[in-house]
C-alpha cells in the first residue's frame, strides 16, 4: 500500500511516502525568504501528482486552533472560538475537529480550503488530524509538572501537564532563542510551575534547533530529549 503523509507548518510543507510501512521518499518545502505566490499550493500539486496513493494522512500544525473539553458539542461556534486566538476566514477555511480521549480534550482547527479540496479531489481515503492532538497522543506522562515541547522549522508546540491533566497548549513561531526562552519562562510564571520542580521533554527538530535546546539547558535542570527527527524516521510522530 502506498501511503502519503503530509505535514503543513506555518511556512512549509513536508511529505513522506510510505510503501508497506517502509519509507521510500521524504522531502520538505520551505521558503526562507518572501515566498512566491502560491508557493505551498504549487508544492502540494507536485506531491499529489507523484504517483497513485491508496491513502493520505494529513497533519496540520498551522497556528489556527482552540482547545476545548472533550464532549463540547456546539460545533457551530468553532470558528468564533478560534477567532479569540487568531483571525479566521470562513470562506477560505474548513473547520476541523480532532478529539483526544487520552486527556479528554478536543481541538477545533481551521485548514485552508484550497489544500483541503485538492487533497479530497483524489477520491481516496483521507485522514486529517491536528498536530497538537497527534503530539498529545504520543506523550508518556507521570504525576509530575511536565512541559512537552515539539520543535518544527521556526515553530514549536508546547504542552503543560500536571497530575495527568492538560493545563495549557500553545503553538507559536520561534525565530530566535530569546523569543523561545521568553515564551517558556513567561508560561511557567503564569501557570505556577516552578522551574526546578518541572520536568521538560523535547521532541522533533531538536538538532535543527540545537541552540534553543542548549539555551534552555542553562535555565532548567530536568530536560530530556525524547527523540530527534531524522530522515525517514519519527516523521510527524509516526
Amino acid at each position: 500500500m502506498n501511503v502519503l503523509h503530509l505535514l503543513f507548518t506555518k511556512d512549509g510543507l513536508i511529505y513522506q511516502i510510505a510503501k508497506n510501512k517502509s519509507i521510500v521518499e521524504e522531502k520538505s518545502y520551505f521558503s526562507d525568504e518572501e515566498p512566491p505566490e502560491n508557493f505551498l499550493l504549487d508544492a502540494l500539486d507536485e506531491v499529489l501528482l507523484k504517483q497513485r496513493f491508496e491513502e493520505v494522512h494529513v497533519v496540520s500544525a498551522l497556528n489556527s486552533f482552540t482547545l476545548m473539553p472533550e464532549g463540547f458539542s456546539d460545533h457551530e461556534s468553532g470558528f468564533d472560538l478560534i477567532a479569540f486566538n487568531t483571525p479566521v476566514n470562513k470562506e477560505n477555511e474548513e473547520l476541523m475537529l480532532s478529539v483526544n480521549r487520552k486527556f479528554n480534550v478536543q481541538f477545533y482547527y481551521t485548514f485552508p480550503k484550497e489544500y483541503y479540496q485538492k487533497i479530497k479531489a483524489l477520491s481516496i481515503p483521507v485522514f486529517f488530524n491536528f498536530s497538537g492532538e497527534k503530539f498529545l497522543n504520543t506523550i508518556s506522562f507521570k504525576n509530575n509538572k511536565e512541559i512537552h515541547i515539539n520543535l518544527y522549522h521556526n515553530q514549536c508546540e508546547f504542552f503543560a501537564i500536571d497530575d495527568k491533566k492538560v493545563i495549557l497548549y500553545n503553538n507559536l513561531d520561534v525565530n530566535s532563542e530569546v523569543d523561545f526562552l521568553y515564551f517558556v519562562m513567561f508560561t511557567l510564571s503564569k501557570i505556577g510551575f516552578g522551574i526546578n520542580e518541572t520536568k521538560f521533554f523535547a521532541y522533533g527538530e531538536t538538532t535543527e534547533n540545537e541552540t534553543f535546546i542548549s539555551e534552555l539547558q542553562k535555565f532548567v535542570k530536568n530536560l530530556k530529549i525524547v527523540f530527534d527527527n531524522l530522515p525517514s524516521k519519527n516523521f510527524i510522530l509516526n
